[in-house]
């Protein structure tokens, strides 16, 4: 994968690594594009301080990637170097902090956010229901649909820096802007602060609900895909001006835009990650020739190709 320079064992008299580490890791297993090539290393660790040991010894030249659900994700064929951060199920748990706040770690998904908020009556929430991916993501990416974005819930995060440093950052710090967090290079989302507004459990649930099945509808859901691809160019959305340039169902070998939602791109089987992200690239030239919108990728492209 690479001719690097760093080292990724721990450093001389470094503090024992309680979690799994795993080199050339397969990552296209993690991923919904099912594409892509290894991790030079795979650490998932056991909590928090097992994190920061990890990061404090290693190697400061090595760098660093955390990995959620790898819905947003497209990794290169030539897999990802230095380290890639896998928060498990030690970093799942949802707790309440009072009658509209509730604290999540990194890894917990968004169907366990809104489930929670629902079960302890907590409303606002709801939209996370529908974004596939962690806490760690959202916080990171500013995830948001219906209407609604984790810089309208979040309260604080708590970050494992590159260095291996623990430090809270507020909503504030982290700058959000549309699909944007200045969240540091090599960071890492431990877990988050949301808070929402009371509300009766029947109707949070009906908002739920309501998302699923309006994504069940105009998304193809069971399909290997990585989500929305591109930002919106607001006012537009996007898919309005895929759409209009005629990419709708175009494919490049087995990569193919959805032809239920044109700004998902689809492993129709056998995609590699460059057929994936030649098709993106495609369909943004498409759209630029034929409206002058510049589409700015949403899905994070990582690793190297081939």
């Amino acid at each position: 994968m690479s001719t690097s320079t760093y080292s990724l064992l721990p450093q001389t008299g470094a503090e024992p690594i309680r979690g799994r580490l795993t080199s050339r890791a397969p990552l296209a297993p993690l991923v919904w594009f099912k594409s892509g090539g290894p991790a030079e290393t795979l650490f998932e660790p056991a909590d928090v301080a097992d994190l920061q040991a990890f990061l404090s010894a290693l190697d400061p030249a090595a760098p660093v990637m955390a990995l959620g659900l790898g819905s947003n994700l497209i990794v290169r064929d030539g897999g990802v170097p230095g380290a890639v951060i896998r928060l498990g199920k030690p970093f799942a748990s949802v707790e309440r902090l009072d009658e509209v706040t509730l604290r999540c770690g990194g890894g917990a998904s968004g169907i366990l956010v809104s489930s929670s908020a629902r079960d302890a009556g907590i409303g606002g929430i709801e939209f996370l229901r529908s974004i596939p991916g962690t806490v760690g993501g959202f916080v990171r990416m500013n995830g948001g649909a219906y209407g609604r974005e984790v810089k309208d819930i979040l309260v604080e995060a708590d970050v494992v820096l590159r260095s291996g440093e623990l430090v809270t950052l507020t909503n504030a710090e982290l700058g959000y802007t549309y699909r944007h967090s200045a969240l540091p290079a090599g960071a890492t989302v431990v877990s988050a602060t949301f808070r929402g507004t009371p509300a009766e459990p029947d109707a949070v649930q009906a908002e739920m609900d309501r998302i699923a099945a309006a994504r069940e509808a105009s998304q193809p859901l069971r399909s290997k895909t990585g989500g929305s691809t591109f930002k919106n160019p607001l006012p537009k959305k996007a898919w309005e001006v895929i759409d209009a340039a005629g990419c709708r169902g175009l494919t490049i070998g087995d990569a193919q835009v959805s032809e239920k939602h044109c700004n998902f791109l689809l492993n129709l089987g056998s995609a590699t990650s460059a057929d994936i992200e030649a098709l993106g690239e495609e369909v943004r030239s498409r759209v630029r020739a034929h409206s002058g919108t510049e589409l700015e990728w949403e899905i994070q492209r990582v690793g190297v190709g081939r």
